[in-house]
């Protein structure tokens, strides 16, 4: 009771201390499992003992026989199907190609690229060696989205590694698992022809599972046959039933079915959508916070003592300096990154759990047949893991400002409410080269947004949903447009210091606009401009008009005129290179212009 106690107890302590130092939470954790497992039994027990043991070993332990790792299956297919959630279609209209070649043709790199200098590095086996590869294809989902939450990149660039570790997780399960297959029979000549079915067994099965059950998943909610209280519950164990009705069909595609399920349900009009990713996100990070503690607690000293040879840092440093650069770029070949975004996501390569996981697994497995230089493998992966994670928590910000991708002024704007106004002032920006991300808690409102070509999602501002975004890094501006006063203050007061950096600004309030001043510097048009006035306007004459001005004399001419008309308000300000820019900031900071314009809504004015 103590040890399972303890173990969610320091879990929780390492998650709460990755958010406060912005780190990765796989690195206190695996440092926690050390020290109470491996660390304790060498140095801190009278006796020898691990504080935490995994498994039972006669005396103590949590899980007994093949206990540890059928909790650590169920565990990582719940992970999985949690990051398959936040997979969207939309997401990679210019990545796609890229995405799927990573998954690919970059894992066929790593995979024999690593293999072999495993094998020449450690002197291990081929069969191995490549077991080794295929267990560091996969890039964790849950390491690399705390990294980049903290560095402002473009959109493309952070949903490359975000599909990539996803995606990959259940490629990299799948090579694994044909190699411990293929070490477990022998090999043979037969086993290529054996292989291959059993690939496209996974493959088939894996999929076919996945799709149908998120269907059938679906159907239930929306018909409202399961009642609201059990709804996360049943979600939760449709998920396990996919995972291990398709593990009872093929072995190991049970990852796959959970990844497919997840994409389907994701990219669905589920109702309820919203309410069953939040549970699993929080089961998610219950379940890491067990598994990196008790899969590092499983090592034993003797095993880390075998990386303690130079040979370990030659093959960490050609695994992340030469394989991983070389899968990406050769992925990337003829894409539309940029070469300095090559090198970025060559840089951000860190393993995670399912890695460590599957790793533990065999490794143990192996050396229970007695296959010789099994020993390696489980650490070897932790090795990796550690050690990538390490790298990437402490130099991605760095790198990305060394090769030029850090986004010195974050310029996409979120607006915050989908009505009507909001959405013709969205295709406006859209249309001139400003990415606009529009945010709604109407699912109606966010699929007229949708239709109308901009990028659109449904949240709650009350919640901290898009503060974990790591698609949103590059947004400097926020426009509270809805038509609720206290949404649009809620807004502004407790997002524009992670969405403002450039401005923050709202409508006014009806009671600002009956006392003709605002409480704060926040406006986005004018005083006189509260959300019923501009709907009106909007109503009756929906589009947005541009006006030359080439002096701020005209200027303020000009808009003096559309002040004056009461169903026209000025909204921005265009220079000669097409850059937009809001009256507000306009005001504050431009004292010269020249080819600029006056861009207003409503009726077009003979100005």
């Amino acid at each position: 009771m103590i040890e399972l106690a303890g173990i969610i107890i320091l879990g929780i302590l390492a998650q709460w201390f990755a958010w406060k130092f912005k780190i990765p939470a796989i690195l206190p954790l695996i440092l926690i499992g050390l020290l109470v497992g491996p660390i304790a039994a060498e140095f801190l027990s009278e006796d020898g003992s691990k504080w935490i043991e995994p498994i039972w070993n006669g005396k103590k332990g949590l899980f007994p026989g093949q206990g540890l790792y059928y909790f650590v299956s169920l565990s990582i297919s719940i992970i999985l199907f949690e990051g398959g959630l936040t997979l969207r279609r939309d997401e990679i209209k210019n990545i796609g190609p890229v995405i799927t070649k990573l998954i690919t043709l970059g894992s066929s790199i790593t995979f024999f690229g690593a293999g072999i200098i495993a094998h020449y590095t450690f002197d291990l086996s081929w069969e191995l060696s490549f077991l080794f590869s295929g267990l560091i294809i996969v890039t964790g989902p849950t390491v690399i989205t705390p990294i980049l939450r903290n560095i402002p990149l473009k959109k493309d660039v952070s949903a490359v590694l975000k599909w990539e570790g996803i995606l990959i997780d259940p490629i990299g399960a799948l090579v694994a698992v044909l190699v411990f297959e293929f070490i477990s029979v022998g090999g043979g000549a037969g086993f290529t022809q054996t292989a291959l079915l059993e690939f496209l067994k996974i493959i088939l099965f894996g999929s076919t599972f996945g799709f149908t059950f998120a269907h059938a998943l679906i159907f239930i909610i929306n018909k409202k046959w399961v009642p609201h209280y059990l709804l996360n519950v049943v979600s939760l164990s449709a998920v396990l039933l996919v995972f291990v009705l398709s593990e009872l069909f093929a072995h190991e595609s049970g990852l796959l079915a959970v990844v497919v399920m997840g994409m389907v349900l994701g990219n669905s009009k589920l109702k309820n959508l919203k309410e069953i990713l939040y549970f699993k996100e929080s089961l998610s990070v219950l379940l890491i916070s067990i598994l990196f503690i008790l899969l590092a607690a499983n090592m034993d000293i003797k095993e880390l003592m075998l990386l303690y040879r130079w040979e370990t840092v030659l093959l960490f440093t050609l695994i992340v300096f030469v394989i991983r650069p070389l899968a990406v770029f050769i992925s990337t070949y003829k894409s539309n990154l940029k070469v300095n975004e090559k090198l970025f996501i060559s840089w951000v390569g860190p393993r995670g759990i399912v890695a460590a996981g599957i790793a533990s697994l065999f490794g143990s497995k192996l050396l229970k047949e007695g296959v010789e230089g099994a020993e390696y493998i489980t650490p070897l992966v932790f090795m990796v893991v550690l050690g990538t994670v390490l790298l990437n928590a402490t130099t991605a910000r760095f790198f990305a400002k060394a090769v030029g991708v850090f986004l010195k002024r974050s310029n996409a704007i979120m607006i915050i409410g989908a009505s009507d106004l909001a959405i013709l002032i969205a295709v406006y920006l859209n249309e001139n080269n400003r990415r606009v991300v529009v945010i709604d808690s109407n699912k109606d409102n966010i699929e007229k947004a949708k239709n109308k070509g901009l990028e659109a999602f449904e949240a709650n501002i009350y919640d901290d949903e898009l503060t974990n975004n790591i698609e949103l890094n590059d947004v400097g501006y926020l426009l509270a447009l809805t038509g609720s006063d206290s949404i649009n203050k809620h807004t502004i007061s407790n997002f524009s210091s992670v969405f403002g950096e450039q401005g923050a600004y709202r409508l006014a309030s009806s009671q600002e606009v009956i006392t003709q001043e605002y409480e704060n510097k926040e406006q986005l048009f004018t005083v006189h401009d509260d959300y019923l006035n501009l709907m009106e306007a909007v109503r009756e004459f929906p589009e947005i008009n541009e006006t030359p001005v080439n002096s701020i004399e005209e200027y303020k001419e000009k808009i003096s005129k559309i002040y004056a008309e009461l169903k026209s308000t000025p909204i921005f300000v265009k220079n000669k290179n097409n850059e937009i820019l809001l009256i507000a900031e306009f005001e504050k900071n431009t004292t010269i212009i020249e080819d600029w314009k006056l861009v207003y809504i409503g009726k077009r004015l003979k100005i």
